[in-house]
Parts: C-alpha cells; structure tokens; sequence
C-alpha cells in the first residue's frame, strides 16, 4: 500500500525535494504514513480481537481471554514489521531526481 503510495505521489516529492525538503525528512513523511495505517489497523484489529476473545472464552485452556502479553508482543511484532515494509518505499522516495519527477506527465 504504501509503496503504491509513493509510487503515486513521485511528483509531489519531486517537489518537496525541489524546494527543499531533505531526504530525512521525506523518509519520515513515509514512514509515518505508514505506521498511522499500522496503527489505525491495530486499533480495529485489537477491538475485534478482544470481542471474538470473549466469544471463545470456554475454548480457551488457562489463557486469559485478553493476555496483555500476547496483545504486546502481537502489537510490537506488526508494528515492527509496519516500519520496515514503509522503510523500502521511503528509501525509494528519497531517490527520487526532482527534475525527472517535475518533468513527468
């Protein structure tokens, strides 16, 4: 996703970079994009994840139904994982010729 993203918006950082912008600061713009998705993601998931727990509480053998350990560990490793899948297109973004992205289209 974020990937098609900055494949979409390489005009607009042709123009960030143009006026200015660094490459650190482009990698972040990126990189936060991506993880507001993650986080917005994790939200939802967690909601409906506490809800289906109490669905399947007599299933469960000595696990609480909302193992704050297993929420962290879960929220940590796709977050993680968010950060380095929006890591690659910000690397990409930073490459990114403004004159080449200006002249496009």
């Amino acid at each position: 996703m974020i990937s098609y993203a900055v494949a979409r918006s390489t005009r607009e950082i042709g123009i960030r970079m143009a006026l200015g912008a660094s490459a650190a600061g482009v990698r972040g713009m990126v990189v936060q994009q991506g993880l507001t998705l993650a986080g917005a993601g994790l939200v939802v998931g967690l909601a409906a994840a506490t809800a289906l727990t109490r669905l399947l509480e007599s299933q469960l053998y000595r696990v609480s139904p909302v193992d704050p350990a297993a929420y962290g560990v879960a929220v940590a490793l796709l977050m993680a994982s968010a950060g380095v899948a929006a890591w690659l297109p910000a690397r990409r973004a930073t490459r990114v010729d403004p004159a080449v992205a200006l002249r496009s289209e």
